[in-house]
């Protein structure tokens, strides 16, 4: 842990001097210092800060979270014949049950599907950003502007959390409160939701637009991806909570004016793509950092855990062997999102254009193939994992001003997406223009962990016409859409109960 912590700090500095690691590494651990002696300077509530954005890196990469929960599931993903994962039509097909009782060895060895019915990494993350908001305030070594900076930084680290369980889990307890002790029912999610939308609001400009060091745009919480936060939430909000959604669709117009509005912030040509998705551009609002530079994949622990790895084949992989990607995308959807002769840099960057419409393996997903090093196929591509990009946002905000009637705004919205990939502009309306806005999202966001919560949100989950394997009507409204929770929640909480549909 104190290596990793070591590298972390250093990556976030941007310098790679070793003297600095090895004063790093002779200071106190955090858990061997009383409140008398601990939150004392900045450094201490730095330390204690690095440590909730390591528990989400833990949270999301110790298991594979993005890939299973936002891309894969009720998506047109499709096994590759004779290569073993059966595991990823398990997922495909929302077959949750087969898949927690796999025993297909892959499957046992290398996923842990397990723990993402499990919440307590998010409740860690909860927990620590409570106290670092509490604590903050009473360093008086930090000066007022610190304060309220770090205070923020520990409001966006918990709906961010809060954000992820109630996509996963619905209806989940909820507190602020530092050192938690009480039992608590599940709350509803809608009031999670306005819950934590409130709870950015007050403090969201507290946070910088952006960062003079390079090295911590993007991995450090920045008023864009605070927006973009609020985006998902209220998006989430106005699926469930039908009699307020024009409240939270003009939220997300106004959020993403305010994004847009912004010169921190601007999309990238499609040709740097590589800078794109390693991280720390213009373009990232959040992500999650990554990187074999330092040693942080030779336990394993994250080996496997993304969705690259079941896009990619040799030359990609550096396995001669590996010919065939693990999965492919269903033919009609691929042809869905790239029409034979319509221009899109998208299918010509990120894909090859020989394999994009294949069935038999050779189909990759281009996009995530920044490889530091080649030592077999365990040494995957390093990107950092993008979980607030700026056309996330762009086409949230077209999403909500189409729902709120405002076609003209939502195809200029829509459009600037389509002009970085020298698309055709959409000029529809209505109905059409709301799935133009849909299918792009699944065209700019493939691999980022949007499709299935789109489909859910939107309720187009329940619709054979958008999704591949869709949910039941009933089961829907019985929970079917999201995860089990594991038993383990059950622990000295006599106020739980478990997602009905999954027992």
């Amino acid at each position: 842990m104190k290596r990793f912590l070591c590298a972390f700090l250093i990556l976030l500095a941007g310098s790679l001097i070793l003297p600095g690691c090895k004063k790093f590494l002779n200071v106190t651990p955090i858990d061997n210092l009383s409140g008398n002696n601990y939150w004392q300077s900045k450094k201490d509530v730095e330390a204690f800060t690095l440590g909730i954005y390591n528990q989400f890196r833990e949270n999301t990469l110790s298991t594979p979270y993005f890939a299973t929960t936002g891309d894969l599931r009720c998506s047109p993903a499709v096994m590759t014949p004779g290569l073993g994962r059966t595991y990823i039509t398990y997922i495909a097909t929302n077959d949750l049950r087969s898949l927690l009782n796999n025993t297909d060895p892959y499957y046992s060895d290398l996923f842990h599907y397990v723990n993402l019915t499990k919440w307590t990494g998010w409740y860690k993350m909860i927990q620590s950003a409570n106290i670092l908001y509490v604590q903050a305030g009473t360093v008086t070594a930090l000066s007022d502007a610190d304060k309220k900076q770090y205070r923020a930084e520990a409001v966006f680290l918990r709906n961010l959390a809060y954000l992820f369980l109630v996509r996963q889990f619905g209806d989940v307890p909820y507190y602020t409160k530092a050192y938690n002790q009480d039992a608590l029912p599940r709350m509803p999610m809608v009031q999670v939701l306005n819950n934590c939308i409130a709870d950015m609001m007050a403090v969201k400009n507290d946070l910088p637009w952006t960062y003079d060091d390079p090295s911590l745009v993007g991995i450090r919480a920045m008023r864009g991806g605070a927006d973009a936060l609020l985006m998902h939430l209220n998006m989430w909000a106005a699926g469930f909570d039908d009699a307020n959604k024009t409240k939270y669709y003009t939220a997300v117009d106004n959020l993403g004016a305010e994004i847009m509005g912004n010169n921190s912030y601007a999309l990238l040509p499609l040709s740097r793509s590589k800078e794109i998705f390693k991280g720390r551009t213009k373009e990232s609002l959040f992500e999650v950092l990554r990187s074999l530079n330092y040693g942080e994949y030779s336990t394993g622990d994250y080996l496997y855990n993304t969705f690259t790895d079941m896009v990619l084949h040799y030359p990609h992989k550096p396995v001669k062997s590996i010919t065939k990607s693990y999965i492919y995308y269903n033919s009609k959807f691929i042809t869905k999102l790239y029409p034979l002769n319509a221009p899109d840099k998208r299918a010509t960057t990120w894909f090859d254009p020989a394999t994009l419409y294949a069935t038999d393996g050779s189909w990759e997903l281009l996009k995530f193939v920044n490889i530091f090093a080649a030592e077999g196929e365990d040494v995957l591509p390093d990107d950092d994992l993008m979980v607030f990009r700026l056309p996330d946002a762009i086409l949230l905000r077209a999403e909500a001003q189409a729902e709120l009637g405002n076609d003209a705004a939502a195809q200029t919205t829509l459009n600037v997406v389509r002009a970085r990939a020298e698309a055709n502009p959409v000029t529809d309306i209505g109905k059409d223009l709301k799935d133009d806005i849909w299918y792009e999202r699944a065209r700019e966001l493939m691999g980022e962990g949007h499709y299935y919560y789109d489909l859910v949100r939107t309720k187009k989950v329940l619709d054979k016409e958008y999704c591949y394997h869709p949910i039941p009507v009933e089961d829907f409204k019985a929970g079917a859409w999201a995860w089990p929770i594991d038993k383990s929640a059950l622990v000295n909480n006599p106020y739980i109960t478990l997602n009905s549909f999954w027992q």
